[in-house]
């Protein structure tokens, strides 16, 4: 009798622009930017950051830390809510229909996904860590291989076998590709088009 303890089959999403068709963090700072409008005396800043940013003075994670800087000046869960009212039916359809458990790994905020997230059923969501109060990034940026490093924080290699992976980022996310046992999925203007990971990578 073989003993061995059957591993979970699971999918893994990347979450913007591949389940959903935008950039998440971008959208709701714009729109926050509209609803709060006194948020806007910190546009100098995070325009400051982003010049900082495209010269190399600062690195990416640190601009990101910036950009949430307006986050203690709204009512956040409220704002989290009434965003998700207005976008959650931009969500691809095909998504939707999932049948296996559902890993998502997103480098968006936490306090932004989780909303949606229990919306539509993520079994589990891996997302950038933000202190709740200030709005600032905990941790490193989840991207590129720091999403499979927290992937491995949630579960063992020896209890989970990815099937499918899906990303609209061949650059980013070929970390979580080369996971996938079953298959690759690049999306492109929300179509799923399905690759072999050695015909893209050279590993």
């Amino acid at each position: 009798m073989d003993n061995e303890k059957k591993k979970l089959d699971i999918d893994i999403y990347d979450f913007d622009q591949t389940i959903f068709p935008y950039d998440s963090g971008t959208l709701f700072f714009i729109y926050s930017m509209i609803h709060y409008p006194w948020c806007i005396v910190l546009l100098p800043v995070i325009l400051l950051a982003l010049i900082a940013m495209l010269i190399g003075i600062i690195h990416f994670t640190q601009f990101k830390k910036i950009c949430y800087i307006y986050i203690p000046l709204i009512p956040k869960e409220r704002a989290v809510k009434k965003f998700w009212d207005r976008h959650e039916k931009r969500i691809h359809p095909w998504f939707k229909q999932r049948k296996r458990y559902t890993v998502v790994i997103s480098a968006s905020p936490d306090f932004l996904i989780e909303e949606i997230g229990r919306r539509l059923g993520f079994d589990t969501l891996i997302a950038t860590r933000h202190n709740k109060k200030t709005g600032s990034i905990v941790g490193k940026n989840c991207r590129g291989e720091e999403k499979i490093r927290r992937l491995y924080e949630v579960f063992s290699e020896d209890e989970i076998n990815v099937v499918d992976v899906y990303s609209d980022s061949l650059k980013h996310d070929k970390y979580i590709f080369s996971l996938a046992n079953g298959k690759c999925f690049h999306i492109v203007k929300g179509e799923k088009q399905e690759f072999k990971y050695s015909e893209v990578y050279n590993d």
